[in-house]
């Protein structure tokens, strides 16, 4: 195939070229400039053409024959399949009824991000846009990924930012560090993904030839990276805030500890101390209270301490610590454990939240904001935390904490969703099946017909990047990836600008929504924006025509001071914006809520004890796919054992129960069930369990439960808890849950999910 052939595009897994084949096949070609292409970049082909693509305007059968209105029918009832008019008419019908009746508070404007790597055609950022043009919507706040430390950090450093855009890069690392002390491991697999894109995968190769002493503290082996000198301490889920604890107090009663940096940049740091010692309750943290939570070796707790203060080192806390029950603390007492090292600001030292757990997290690329659309203003002021979604659509009225505030759910009636998959992110899905069935009317745009889509009214279909022009550029991106169309949208697909627009146009706002543009005047517009502010700072960027024709741009190299840096500096001169102007260890804000799930310092809190079983189940992220995105795919189909989603468990505990490698098991608690696949494995914990999220949600009668349901396919949320991690927070705590596993003896039923529901002509 001669080279004229390959258009740009680019992914949340990295950028490439593609091009298809006489018949139609598609070819895909990583980035000439990425060092370590994603695996990822497979799923692909398979995927944008598959038989679960949504290929017209579908209507269930119940709202088209009887109307809007709460039902349980939602996602078991056939669809009929309809022409755009009638599509759009009565969707606009309802979106005016339900303002005219309920206001524009009543609107539930979902979309939750990773769509699309492109800029413009960001359904999110589309949405919200619109509904800002009809008088607003309710929305939500912060993310699954890491929605407990946005919350935490602004009161503790001022910001997220601080940490997530200013990271040291893994060249500074190699240069500068004696040590990591990675709480969470450093999973390679997540490397892969950053959001918005990435086209130079720099994070894998660093991992490989790390060049520093490190000791992953992970209950699996993979989180560790291959090399001389990593060391695994497999820890008991959950307990990384004893082992940060015994550490800070070893630190702390050896005279180890920098007293100098605490005074200077931070606050609290006398309270923590107290903590440690156990003025108030009578324990202290020492390592050897800490080695009977975690169930590491007190002596190797306090011979770590010792090499943390002894050289250069680096604490990380991965992202999905704080995707639990007191998510907020491990991230906090790393933070703290940190101080007391006293290497904040320092090259290769200090804290990090995120290694390991995005691949822009340790990036050396410019810190260059790409074009983004505008939203204009939303003049509802009512919206949620993320993770609260089930929340608020099962209990309207109910009043619930947030972040100091005691806020009130709003009684939704229709719900519009774009781009995103709750049936993957959220917790406890059967709960959330029965969410769904609350509002009148379920609008959702979809390229692939997911769990969220069988559960809506009607499904736009809509198209996938390949399938239409756009802008694509992660936030720390080396490239600007002009991605060009590549393929013929499948069926009567549209992108969501022009669902959207249609919608306008019915609702009188058409002109405000477009401002007269294409969607390729947009492009241009918006590009030429971004480049004029460039410009003006005295960078050399082409205009769009020679932009879109070489197809992609090197960032301008755009720096920015850290701000832990600064405050190292001079704290008086360049004082974070937290109350104190310091890093909090003692938050005053925080204390004055009297949350007894997140009091005013780092604190050792337990779980609550759990139903479910006698294993400790990790659903983390999957190396074979973005979220549920590419589960149809090659990467990710290649991994399924009898077409279920693996799930690792011990030789020890697997011996127990009668399972051997390959058997198809029912993994079970008190929430719900599933059945996956068997591996067997040394990498993890005896005791724990890994059942990866993602696996599209397939509800089958459970033959086990007469009149429930379970994941015919393994999908590990009809299994997590639907609890926030905090009052302070409120996100999302679904990484962990406990479980029963048994050997499946029954017939395996088949996969409905990876084929379309019933489908009529109207």
């Amino acid at each position: 195939m001669s080279t004229e052939h390959w258009r740009p595009s680019s992914t949340h897994w990295g950028a490439f070229r593609a091009a298809t084949d006489a018949d139609g096949t598609l070819r895909v070609q990583p980035h000439p400039a990425d060092p370590a292409p994603s695996p990822l970049l497979g799923n692909l082909a398979g995927t944008v053409r598959h038989r679960t693509r949504v290929r017209r305007p579908a209507i269930r059968r119940g709202w088209l024959t009887g109307g809007p209105g709460p039902t349980g029918a939602r996602g078991d009832e056939e669809f009929v399949e309809v022409g755009w008019d009638t599509a759009l008419d009565l969707v606009a019908e309802q979106l005016e009824r339900t303002r005219r009746e309920h206001g524009n508070e009543a609107i539930f404007g979902g979309s939750y991000g990773w769509a699309s790597a492109g800029r413009f055609h960001h359904a999110q950022s589309q949405l919200h846009r619109f509904h800002n043009t009809i008088g607003g919507y309710t929305a939500s706040r912060n993310n699954y990924s890491f929605g407990t430390s946005q919350v935490l950090l602004p009161h503790v450093i001022g910001s997220t930012d601080a940490l997530l855009q200013h990271a040291d890069s893994w060249a500074t690392i190699q240069e500068h560090t004696d040590l990591v002390v990675a709480f969470g491991g450093l999973p390679g697999k997540n490397l892969s993904i950053a959001s918005g894109g990435i086209t130079r995968h720099t994070g894998s190769a660093a991992l490989r030839d790390l060049g520093t002493d490190l000791v992953a503290i992970s209950p699996l082996a993979d989180d560790v990276p291959a090399g001389p000198g990593a060391d695994w301490w497999p820890i008991a889920p959950g307990t990384d805030v004893a082992l940060q604890l015994g550490l800070a107090h070893t630190l702390l009663t050896t005279g180890r500890h920098d007293q100098d940096f605490l005074d200077r940049c931070c606050t609290g740091s006398e309270v923590f101390a107290g903590y440690l010692l156990g003025d108030a309750d009578g324990i202290a943290k020492s390592a050897e209270w800490a080695a009977g939570i975690c169930g590491i070796d007190a002596t190797a707790i306090r011979a770590l301490a010792d090499r943390m203060a002894a050289g250069r080192t680096l604490i990380t806390v991965s992202w999905s610590l704080q995707r639990t029950e007191h998510g907020e603390q491990p991230v906090w007492a790393g933070l703290a454990l940190a101080a007391m090292l006293g290497q904040i600001g320092l090259p290769g030292g200090g804290f990090g939240h995120g290694y390991g757990s995005m691949a822009d997290i340790g990036d050396d690329a410019p810190a260059v904001r790409p074009p983004t659309l505008p939203l204009g203003r939303n003049p509802v002021r009512a919206f949620i935390p993320v993770a609260r979604i089930a929340d608020l659509l099962l209990n309207p009225g109910q009043q619930y904490d947030y972040d100091g505030q005691r806020l009130t759910y709003p009684d939704i009636r229709l719900v519009h969703w774009a781009g995103g998959n709750p049936f993957h992110h959220h917790q406890d899905l059967n709960r959330l099946r029965r969410a769904f069935g609350r509002p009148d009317t379920v609008v959702v745009h979809e390229t692939h017909w997911t769990a969220t889509a069988r559960h809506a009214d009607v499904v736009f279909p809509a198209t996938t990047a390949l399938e239409r022009e756009d802008v694509g550029a992660g936030r720390r991106d080396s490239h600007l990836i002009a991605m060009h169309q590549v393929l013929d949208p499948v069926g009567e697909a549209r992108d969501d600008y022009a669902v959207l627009a249609g919608l306008a146009q019915r609702l009188g706002t058409h002109q405000e929504f477009t401002e007269g543009r294409s969607a390729r005047e947009w492009l241009v517009h918006l590009y030429e924006q971004w480049r004029a502010g460039l410009v003006a700072q005295g960078h050399d960027v082409p205009p769009f025509a020679e932009f879109w024709a070489a197809g992609d741009l090197r960032m301008p190299d755009v720096r920015h001071r850290a701000p832990l840096a600064a405050l190292r500096s001079d704290p008086e001169r360049n004082p974070l914006p937290t109350p104190s102007g310091r890093i909090e260890l003692f938050s005053a804000t925080i204390d004055s809520f009297g949350y007894p799930d997140c009091p005013g310092h780092p604190v050792w809190l337990p779980a609550r004890q759990r139903r479910g079983g006698p294993l400790h189940l990790i659903a983390n992220q999957p190396p074979t796919r973005l979220h549920g995105q590419g589960d149809v795919g090659e990467v990710s189909q290649r991994a399924k054992v009898a077409g279920r989603e693996p799930i690792r468990i011990h030789p020890r505990d697997a011996a127990a129960r009668e399972i051997s490698d390959g058997d198809v098991v029912r993994v079970f608690n008190h929430l719900g069930a599933c059945l996956a696949g068997a591996r067997v494995s040394e990498d993890v914990r005896p005791g724990v369990v890994v059942l990866p999220t993602g696996a599209w949600f397939d509800p089958q009668p459970d033959p086990a439960r007469p009149g429930e349901t379970l994941c015919a396919h393994g999908n590990p949320n009809v299994l997590t808890a639907d609890v926030p991690s905090s009052r302070l927070s409120q996100g999302c705590a679904g990484q962990h849950a406990h479980v029963e596993v048994e050997r499946h003896l029954g017939p395996v039923p088949a996969l409905r999910c990876s084929a379309p529901p019933p489908l009529a002509d109207s």
